[in-house]
């Protein structure tokens, strides 16, 4: 289990640097409450929010990372998007999206997608 939280924070690494270089800046990490979590909580320029979810998978066995973020998981990730608005007053008027960075491969050279306003809320 501890290898694969290793993974899962490198991954979460990788996205989070990937992103940075499409020009999102980080607000937070690994945002928890109640209700859920949120791996990355960035924001373009333009003042929109994205909530992002980091998937990775190291073998395409049962769809690969992108299909694991199931409705359960959604339901997870918008609980704790809404706890956050709630605590956070200065990001309430921005408009928002739901993106997941999908990592498949090995971690060393795991093939990167993004998938921008992956899912609604």
């Amino acid at each position: 289990m501890y290898l694969q939280h290793q993974r899962g924070r490198k991954a979460e690494r990788l996205a989070e640097t990937y992103l940075k270089q499409a020009d999102l800046r980080t607000i937070t990490r690994n945002y928890r409450c109640r209700g859920g979590e949120i791996d990355l909580i960035m924001h373009e320029s333009s003042r929109l929010l994205v909530f992002v979810e980091v998937r990775y998978r190291q073998s395409p066995g049962y769809g690969g990372a992108a299909a694991s973020v199931t409705s359960t998981k959604r339901q997870h990730i918008r609980r704790a998007a809404l706890h956050f608005l709630k605590t956070r007053p200065e990001f309430r008027s921005w408009p928002a999206r739901f993106d997941v960075v999908a990592l498949d491969g090995p971690i060393s050279r795991a093939h990167i997608t993004w998938l921008k306003n992956a899912f609604e809320c």
